[in-house]
């Protein structure tokens, strides 16, 4: 079905809506992508406060994993927020509140030091770690206000013909926010500060910090430290203003529903009897037939745990096992695992295209491709020579992260369509849990499987993992479009 034919019977309102909807995928992607500013910032200022107060990777590791179990749980509760919020108002009040916790993580130290009435010493970092902990956590909780919003927004827009294809797009919303954030921070942490240089306590403190913490080449390192002490603040309190910026810009540019901006329902999304009685009840019988009773959508969130452990399994642990596993230097490591992450946003691009155009809008079946796919290349990385030059080493996991990133899109995407516009919060809600389950259970495995029996054997895992996957999303081959004839034969009058 062609794009003419889908909006064609919006008749002298097609140009509006359609004008309507770029708006709103737009103010959603940037909205989005400033939840990432406020969230990646926290990676770039870690090795700062190594450096300055010795806070060890034991401590941030702990706080990232709650922190992520939180964010996983936040999206589901939200999900359910979002259907009695405008969806507007929980992402702009969750960029708000993303930013409150960022000043007040900046300005953490100066807390510790107030409770604690010191500025150094073990009771002065214990404080700052809790201070810092609980901070991230909540800031953990207000990002998942962030997805929710978009989940059942956007589906309200969009065709389902072309859910795939616009939300793909949509989708390198936090490849672009993660990356942007980065390189903002990274100059920040490089430019701005105190130089403390020329102070011989200042310089033996941060030497001594980072050689506890097993930093290579402490002595050197330390002076660069030296000369930005406090720039680590920096990384919140900018993006912080920023995000105030950006909740003043989603709550003016963005309505949830065409309705809401005096427009026509989207085309050949009728939803049945619901529509003529939103009553707590059919609300709840409606939610339990597309969500809870739903087989596609319960198999689409069981493979989203897959899919994670595969991507955040590369992701996170690239820089290590490529300088461990294939003796690349750091930089070279760094570059090539950024690399998988610019191959992840090309790989979202073509699995929306290719399952509006190839797979007449079935992205499971997409899914199942690109599963396959990142088997493939990953089987390719196991069986590389360790004289294997960085050109084809990148190049390999170029390709996996081609693959890997479809699947991560497409579920979301493809929630929207077996769920419909109406569940499509709480479908992903539920598969954002799974998501984050797998993130957290890809460090266990990674972490666990590399000690005790090598990197070799990590790889072998991972490939595993994904042929698993890989089935699971076989299993729905035969699986329909979308539920919005599932929807319509919904029967409200029996029990």
């Amino acid at each position: 079905m062609t794009k003419q034919d889908v909006y064609s019977s919006l008749g002298e309102q097609k140009k509006k809506f359609l004008s309507w909807q770029m708006k709103t995928i737009l103010v959603t992607m940037i909205g989005y992508a400033i939840f990432y500013f406020v969230r990646k910032n926290f990676s770039v200022a870690m090795p700062g406060m190594t450096a300055e107060y010795g806070i060890t990777n034991k401590s941030f590791g702990w706080i990232i994993f709650f922190g992520s179990i939180t964010y996983g749980f936040s999206r589901f509760a939200n999900g359910y927020l979002v259907d009695k919020v405008k969806g507007r108002i929980v992402m702009a009040v969750g960029l708000l509140l993303c930013a409150l916790a960022n000043f007040t993580f900046g300005f953490g130290a100066n807390l510790s030091s107030l409770i604690t009435g010191v500025d150094q010493g073990p009771d002065f970092i214990s404080i700052l770690i809790l201070v810092m902990g609980v901070t991230i956590i909540l800031n953990q909780y207000f990002q998942g206000m962030g997805y929710p919003p978009c989940a059942r927004i956007l589906p309200h827009w969009i065709h389902p013909s072309e859910l795939a294809t616009k939300m793909s797009i949509w989708n390198t919303s936090h490849s672009i926010g993660a990356a942007l954030a980065v390189v903002v921070c990274g100059y920040l942490m490089g430019t701005l500060g105190t130089d403390m240089s020329a102070n011989a306590d200042v310089v033996a403190r941060i030497t001594e910090n980072l050689t506890n913490n097993k930093v290579a080449d402490a002595t050197s390192q330390a002076l660069v430290y030296a000369q930005h002490v406090g720039a680590w603040k920096w990384c919140f309190f900018v993006p912080a203003c920023l995000a105030v910026a950006g909740a003043i810009f989603i709550f003016v540019g963005l309505r949830d529903e065409p309705k809401d901006a005096g427009l026509p329902d989207l085309p050949d999304t009728g939803l049945g009897g619901l529509k003529d009685n939103m009553s707590a009840k059919n609300r709840r019988k409606f939610e339990k037939v597309m969500v809870w009773r739903n087989r596609w959508v319960w198999t689409f969130c069981v493979a989203n745990l897959f899919v994670y452990v595969v991507r955040m399994g590369v992701l996170d642990w690239g820089p290590k096992f490529l300088t461990e596993a294939r003796g690349l230097d750091i930089k070279s490591a760094t570059w090539t695992t950024a690399a998988f992450e610019i191959a992840g946003i090309v790989g979202t691009l073509f699995a929306g295209w290719a399952t509006d155009h190839l797979f007449k809008g079935k992205g499971h079946r997409m899914c199942v491709v690109c599963m396959a796919g990142a088997a493939l290349f990953m089987t390719i990385f196991r069986f590389l020579p360790q004289t294997a030059g960085i050109t084809v080493t990148a190049l390999v996991l170029v390709g996996a992260g081609f693959f890997i990133y479809g699947p991560q899109a497409l579920i979301g995407i493809e929630l929207g369509n077996q769920a419909t516009k109406e569940a499509s919060a709480r479908a992903n809600g539920i598969a954002g849990i799974l998501g984050y389950l797998g993130s957290g259970l890809a460090g266990l495995l990674v972490g666990y499987v590399a000690d005790y029996f090598g990197w070799t054997a990590v790889f072998e895992a991972i490939i595993i993992v994904a042929i698993i996957g890989m089935f699971v999303l076989i299993s729905m081959w035969q699986a329909p479009r979308d539920g919005y004839a599932r929807a319509n034969s919904i029967n409200y009058d029996e029990d």
